[in-house]
């Protein structure tokens, strides 16, 4: 962090006050996943709205911070719709929020926030091996229904929510849902991302897995679900369990197990 303050920021472009700068980044760590709103931030960190803007323009172009886009069918509404605002590495954004623990999240409520994080690295990654390049972006609507996120790749939409919990709650998907049914000829299944170890599916159209997702968002793998619920290993440890990867058809994918 020191290097990058000293040195690489100031390469960019001249911070007189690095402890103002610091203030900023810390304030934008703990924003991470909310919707920008540059006025606030700024009368938080005791800056002009001119300065903070500065700033915050300065850790995009040094690729720290990312502003996700809204989602809308207008390419030009995207524009001047609010983005959310994410740190790029969730590492360094739990480090300057001060959270060093799983239970230092909970208590700073801002778990579901870092994993959001964590998961837009990985969609970000995915989306650079693709061509044509896929987008991301999220939706919200004027009576309050959101999703994190949505992958668009031509004509086709993945909605993607996250939840720190390890037991999502059908409520969880009501916005998936929402999503689903407002551009049903686009999005033909949504997708729950969750802090558990458990994926099967949830509804008609709709699938949960543990985070991080383990393939294409576009393509999802083929699990078979027998008469249980398919309850993988650790990701990290062995891929994702018995699961099988074989590209998924255009339409939903099937939950199925292997047979033991």
């Amino acid at each position: 962090m020191t290097t990058y303050l000293e040195r690489d920021v100031q390469a960019l472009s001249a911070i007189e006050h690095l402890v103002d700068f610091r203030r900023l980044m810390r304030i934008a760590a703990l924003r991470s996943g909310k919707v920008v709103n540059q006025s606030e931030m700024a009368r938080d960190a005791g800056l002009s709205q001119a300065t903070a803007h500065r700033y915050l323009n300065l850790l995009e172009a040094s690729h720290l911070l990312y502003r996700l886009p809204a989602y809308a069918v207008n390419r030009t509404k995207r524009l001047v719709k609010s983005p959310r605002l994410f740190f790029c590495d969730s590492g360094l954004a739990a480090a300057l929020a001060g959270v060093h623990s799983p239970r230092e999240m909970e208590r700073a409520d801002v778990a579901g926030a870092m994993l959001e994080t964590l998961v837009l690295a990985d969609l970000c990654t995915w989306r650079e091996a693709r061509s044509p390049r896929p987008e991301i972006l999220w939706w919200r609507t004027a009576s309050g229904e959101e999703v994190g996120f949505v992958v668009e790749r031509g004509e086709r939409l993945v909605p993607i929510e996250v939840k720190a919990s390890g037991r999502p709650r059908p409520g969880d998907i009501r916005h998936l849902h929402a999503f689903l049914d407002e551009y049903a000829d686009l999005a033909t299944h949504g997708v729950l991302l969750h802090a558990g170890r458990r994926a099967e599916r949830l509804s008609q159209r709709v699938w949960q897995f543990p985070s991080p997702w383990p393939s294409s968002p576009l393509s999802p793998p083929r699990l078979t679900v027998g008469t249980r619920a398919l309850a993988p290993p650790a990701p990290a440890r062995a891929g994702f369990g018995a699961v099988s990867h074989r590209p998924a058809p255009m339409g939903c994918p099937r939950l199925r197990t292997r047979a033991s």
